[in-house]
């Protein structure tokens, strides 16, 4: 399997390094080179363990990460648990439906046995996040490692995270705030293809979407087909299903979700929203119809743009001994 992900990426290379080298000047892929020099294969030992128990992580993962950057950067502050006076990010509204917090504190812990101190929550995390999307037939890419872990986490900041009901102007705007541009923006919601979603993130788009709180009360845009389908398994006050965002292939990093985006068949109004822009369209409609290849290697070079938001480095932060609480 490994062959396949540095074959798919080998002529790309050059380029990516280019862009790790416009990152962080303290970020560097050889960072633990010295102090920890098998940090990424610890992780990728656990993370082949962890995938092969509970291949539906994958999504989590990632989405873990995608979390942690859009809040207070790349600074592990969505694993804080809250204190006494204080709520945390996890608890906040949006990342009530989060997981996979016990495999990253699994991952932190062989890391702390093999290197004590050494490793950050936050780089844990963008590890995870890469191996998860290469375990599950996705592409691979050079992380850049030294991030320090954040000492606060306050849940209303998390209204930084583009809501599932977002229409495009906010979400242009939400990623520009992070330095992510229109392209990031829809290659980046390609990740949506090993995803899941709970009734409740979709229940306005079913059945009060416009706050007339009906049956006739829909998302227009939404194909009637795949409506009826999200109706038979999402009640109006199910709070705990979870639908596929990729149904069929979601335990599959491919490009069959712009598929299902281009038919109107998009669990979220934000993924449709892409539809209403000419060149996140064309990028849609073309990753439709395949360029795998090309695609992934545009979801590498954003991964790295957005792992490398607002990451303290140096003497800021901390290395956490445990990812859920400051040392």
């Amino acid at each position: 399997m490994e062959s396949r992900a540095l074959v798919l990426l080998l002529v790309p290379l050059a380029s990516l390094f280019l862009l790790l080298g416009s990152t962080s000047a303290q970020l560097s892929v050889n960072y633990y080179s010295k102090r920890c020099p098998n940090a990424e294969e610890i992780v990728r030992k656990e993370m082949i363990q962890i995938l092969s128990v509970a291949p539906s992580l994958a999504g989590p993962f990632l989405r873990l990460h995608f979390h942690d950057c859009f809040v207070r950067g790349c600074d592990g502050s969505v694993l804080l648990d809250s204190t006494p006076g204080n709520k945390a990010e996890k608890k906040a509204l949006p990342n009530l439906t989060l997981r996979g917090f016990g495999s990253v504190e699994r991952v932190k812990a062989k890391l702390e046995k093999a290197c004590p101190n050494t490793v950050s929550c936050a780089d844990v995390l963008a590890l995870m996040a890469r191996d998860a999307v290469w375990l599950r037939k996705g592409p691979t890419w050079p992380v850049s490692l030294g991030r320090r872990d954040g000492r606060v986490s306050y849940a209303n900041e998390t209204n930084q995270l583009p809501p599932p009901q977002a229409d495009l102007t906010q979400l242009i705007q939400m990623f520009a705030v992070k330095g992510l541009d229109l392209k990031d923006l829809v290659v980046l919601s390609g990740a949506h293809t090993i995803g899941t979603a709970h009734c409740s993130s979709i229940s306005d788009r079913l059945y009060n979407f416009t706050g007339l709180d009906n049956l006739s009360d829909v998302d227009p845009f939404l194909e009637k087909h795949y409506l009826a389908k999200l109706r038979s398994t999402c009640s109006p006050t199910d709070t705990k299903t979870i639908i596929e965002m990729d149904p069929g292939s979601f335990k599959t990093f491919d490009t069959s979700y712009f598929n299902y985006v281009a038919k109107r068949r998009s669990a979220f109004h934000s993924d449709w929203a892409l539809l209403t822009d000419n060149f996140t369209r064309a990028y849609i409609l073309k990753h439709a119809n395949g360029f795998e290849s090309e695609f992934f290697q545009d979801f590498a070079e954003s991964m790295i743009k957005m792992g490398n938001v607002d990451v303290l480095t140096g003497s800021q932060g901390e290395i956490r001994k445990k990812c859920s609480i400051v040392n």
